[in-house]
Protein backbone atom coordinates (compact mmCIF):
# COMPACT_ATOMS: atom_id res chain seq x y z
CA UNK A 1 0.00 0.00 0.00
CA UNK A 2 3.04 2.58 0.98
CA UNK A 3 4.61 1.76 -2.08
CA UNK A 4 1.34 2.36 -4.40
CA UNK A 5 0.71 5.93 -2.30
CA UNK A 6 4.26 6.78 -3.16
CA UNK A 7 3.73 6.45 -6.76
CA UNK A 8 0.55 8.32 -6.67
CA UNK A 9 2.07 11.33 -5.07
CA UNK A 10 4.63 11.25 -7.81
CA UNK A 11 2.03 10.76 -10.57
CA UNK A 12 0.39 14.43 -8.96
CA UNK A 13 3.75 16.07 -8.48
CA UNK A 14 4.64 15.50 -12.11
CA UNK A 15 1.53 16.85 -13.33
CA UNK A 16 1.57 19.45 -10.95
CA UNK A 17 5.07 20.20 -12.63
CA UNK A 18 3.42 19.93 -15.67
CA UNK A 19 0.98 21.97 -15.46
CA UNK A 20 2.70 24.87 -14.31
CA UNK A 21 4.22 25.15 -17.63
CA UNK A 22 2.98 27.07 -20.61
CA UNK A 23 2.36 26.48 -24.43
CA UNK A 24 2.86 28.44 -27.40
CA UNK A 25 1.01 26.50 -30.26
CA UNK A 26 2.67 23.26 -30.33
CA UNK A 27 5.67 24.48 -28.22
CA UNK A 28 6.26 23.80 -24.37
CA UNK A 29 7.30 26.83 -22.98
CA UNK A 30 9.70 27.19 -19.87
CA UNK A 31 11.45 30.06 -18.88
CA UNK A 32 15.21 31.23 -18.62
CA UNK A 33 15.71 33.71 -16.23
CA UNK A 34 12.26 34.89 -15.89
CA UNK A 35 12.13 34.71 -20.01
CA UNK A 36 9.87 32.70 -22.00
CA UNK A 37 11.34 30.19 -23.99
CA UNK A 38 10.01 27.50 -26.51
CA UNK A 39 11.71 23.92 -26.16
CA UNK A 40 11.82 21.80 -29.57
CA UNK A 41 10.82 18.55 -30.42
CA UNK A 42 7.95 16.66 -28.25
CA UNK A 43 8.37 15.42 -24.90
CA UNK A 44 7.34 11.82 -24.74
CA UNK A 45 4.07 10.80 -22.81
CA UNK A 46 4.19 8.52 -19.41
CA UNK A 47 3.41 4.91 -19.89
CA UNK A 48 4.81 4.91 -23.39
CA UNK A 49 7.62 3.19 -24.92
CA UNK A 50 10.95 5.57 -24.26
CA UNK A 51 12.38 7.11 -27.56
CA UNK A 52 15.70 5.31 -27.71
CA UNK A 53 18.40 7.75 -28.45
CA UNK A 54 22.22 8.17 -28.93
CA UNK A 55 25.06 10.43 -27.61
CA UNK A 56 28.61 10.32 -26.57
CA UNK A 57 30.79 9.19 -23.97
CA UNK A 58 34.27 11.07 -22.26
CA UNK A 59 36.02 9.47 -25.61
CA UNK A 60 33.09 10.27 -28.02
CA UNK A 61 31.83 7.01 -28.11
CA UNK A 62 28.70 6.53 -28.75
CA UNK A 63 26.75 5.62 -25.94
CA UNK A 64 22.68 4.73 -26.81
CA UNK A 65 19.61 3.83 -24.08
CA UNK A 66 19.86 0.35 -25.45
CA UNK A 67 22.45 -0.19 -23.43
CA UNK A 68 20.93 -0.28 -20.51
CA UNK A 69 18.60 -2.72 -21.58
CA UNK A 70 16.65 -4.60 -18.31
CA UNK A 71 17.69 -1.73 -16.06
CA UNK A 72 15.35 1.14 -14.54
CA UNK A 73 17.26 4.59 -15.90
CA UNK A 74 17.17 7.42 -14.36
CA UNK A 75 17.95 10.60 -16.84
CA UNK A 76 18.98 13.57 -15.02
CA UNK A 77 19.18 16.33 -17.86
CA UNK A 78 20.54 20.00 -17.45
CA UNK A 79 21.54 23.08 -19.46
CA UNK A 80 25.55 23.05 -17.99
CA UNK A 81 27.57 21.60 -16.22
CA UNK A 82 29.65 24.62 -15.56
CA UNK A 83 26.75 26.49 -13.91
CA UNK A 84 25.67 25.86 -9.82
CA UNK A 85 22.49 24.29 -10.47
CA UNK A 86 23.76 21.98 -12.72
CA UNK A 87 27.05 20.90 -11.27
CA UNK A 88 24.58 20.25 -7.80
CA UNK A 89 22.01 18.61 -9.53
CA UNK A 90 24.93 16.12 -10.69
CA UNK A 91 26.43 16.13 -7.76
CA UNK A 92 23.45 15.21 -5.64
CA UNK A 93 22.19 11.96 -7.73
CA UNK A 94 26.29 10.76 -8.08
CA UNK A 95 25.86 10.86 -4.28
CA UNK A 96 22.84 8.91 -4.50
CA UNK A 97 23.58 6.14 -6.66
CA UNK A 98 24.74 4.84 -3.68
CA UNK A 99 21.56 3.94 -1.91
CA UNK A 100 20.54 1.75 -5.43
CA UNK A 101 21.87 -1.72 -6.69
CA UNK A 102 23.25 -2.47 -9.90
CA UNK A 103 19.48 -3.17 -11.55
CA UNK A 104 19.71 1.28 -11.73
CA UNK A 105 21.57 3.18 -13.78
CA UNK A 106 22.07 7.11 -13.95
CA UNK A 107 22.66 9.41 -16.35
CA UNK A 108 23.04 13.25 -16.34
CA UNK A 109 23.20 14.27 -20.31
CA UNK A 110 24.09 17.61 -21.74
CA UNK A 111 24.99 19.35 -24.42
CA UNK A 112 28.62 20.45 -23.14
CA UNK A 113 31.39 18.92 -24.90
CA UNK A 114 32.69 15.24 -23.70
CA UNK A 115 36.11 17.48 -22.70
CA UNK A 116 34.42 19.73 -20.69
CA UNK A 117 32.31 16.49 -18.71
CA UNK A 118 35.68 14.90 -17.74
CA UNK A 119 36.74 17.67 -16.69
CA UNK A 120 33.70 18.46 -14.13
CA UNK A 121 34.04 14.57 -13.12
CA UNK A 122 37.67 14.85 -12.30
CA UNK A 123 37.38 18.07 -10.69
CA UNK A 124 34.29 17.24 -8.54
CA UNK A 125 35.05 13.63 -8.08
CA UNK A 126 31.56 12.83 -9.83
CA UNK A 127 32.67 8.65 -10.48
CA UNK A 128 29.43 6.81 -9.83
CA UNK A 129 26.92 8.07 -12.67
CA UNK A 130 27.77 8.08 -16.34
CA UNK A 131 27.79 11.98 -17.51
CA UNK A 132 26.80 11.75 -21.33
CA UNK A 133 27.34 14.59 -23.87
CA UNK A 134 24.43 15.21 -26.27
CA UNK A 135 26.33 17.68 -28.38
CA UNK A 136 27.51 15.73 -31.57
CA UNK A 137 23.84 14.33 -32.72
CA UNK A 138 21.63 16.41 -30.29
CA UNK A 139 19.39 13.24 -30.66
CA UNK A 140 18.68 12.99 -27.15
CA UNK A 141 17.11 17.19 -26.87
CA UNK A 142 15.41 16.29 -29.98
CA UNK A 143 13.60 13.06 -29.15
CA UNK A 144 12.92 14.18 -25.50
CA UNK A 145 11.51 17.68 -26.55
CA UNK A 146 14.02 19.17 -24.68
CA UNK A 147 16.12 21.75 -26.75
CA UNK A 148 15.51 24.93 -26.02
CA UNK A 149 15.56 26.89 -29.14
CA UNK A 150 18.24 28.94 -30.23
CA UNK A 151 20.22 28.21 -27.37
CA UNK A 152 21.29 25.22 -28.12
CA UNK A 153 20.87 24.12 -24.02
CA UNK A 154 18.98 21.14 -23.09
CA UNK A 155 15.66 22.11 -20.63
CA UNK A 156 16.30 20.84 -16.73
CA UNK A 157 14.40 17.74 -16.48
CA UNK A 158 14.27 14.08 -14.88
CA UNK A 159 12.69 11.01 -16.60
CA UNK A 160 13.00 7.56 -15.17
CA UNK A 161 12.42 4.72 -17.62
CA UNK A 162 11.87 0.98 -16.62
CA UNK A 163 13.59 -2.43 -16.88
CA UNK A 164 11.25 -3.17 -19.39
CA UNK A 165 12.15 0.83 -21.81
CA UNK A 166 8.78 2.28 -20.57
CA UNK A 167 9.15 6.16 -19.50
CA UNK A 168 7.40 6.14 -16.03
CA UNK A 169 8.33 9.62 -14.23
CA UNK A 170 9.26 12.52 -15.70
CA UNK A 171 9.96 16.41 -14.05
CA UNK A 172 10.45 19.14 -16.58
CA UNK A 173 11.41 22.25 -14.17
CA UNK A 174 9.31 25.45 -15.46
CA UNK A 175 12.62 27.71 -14.89
CA UNK A 176 16.00 26.52 -15.81
CA UNK A 177 17.82 28.05 -12.83
CA UNK A 178 15.66 26.09 -10.40
CA UNK A 179 15.97 22.27 -8.84
CA UNK A 180 13.91 19.55 -9.78
CA UNK A 181 12.23 17.56 -7.05
CA UNK A 182 15.14 15.46 -6.02
CA UNK A 183 13.18 14.09 -3.24
CA UNK A 184 9.79 13.05 -5.72
CA UNK A 185 12.35 11.49 -8.36
CA UNK A 186 14.16 9.56 -6.14
CA UNK A 187 11.06 7.98 -4.43
CA UNK A 188 9.69 7.32 -7.76
CA UNK A 189 13.19 5.57 -8.89
CA UNK A 190 12.58 3.28 -5.51
CA UNK A 191 8.82 2.45 -6.55
CA UNK A 192 10.11 2.19 -10.43
CA UNK A 193 13.27 -0.28 -9.62
CA UNK A 194 10.91 -2.57 -7.40
CA UNK A 195 8.57 -3.16 -10.29
CA UNK A 196 5.88 -0.53 -8.29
Amino acid sequence: MKLISRLAITAVLSTFVMGSLAFAGDKTMITMGGTPVALEGKIPSINSPAPLFKVVDEKFNPVSLSDFKGKTVLISAVPSLDTGVCALQTKRFNKEFANFGADVVMLTVSEDLPFAQKRFCQTENVDKIKVLSDSVWRDFGEKYGLLIKDRGLLARSIFIIDAQGILKYHELVAEVSEHPNYDAALTALVDIAAGQ
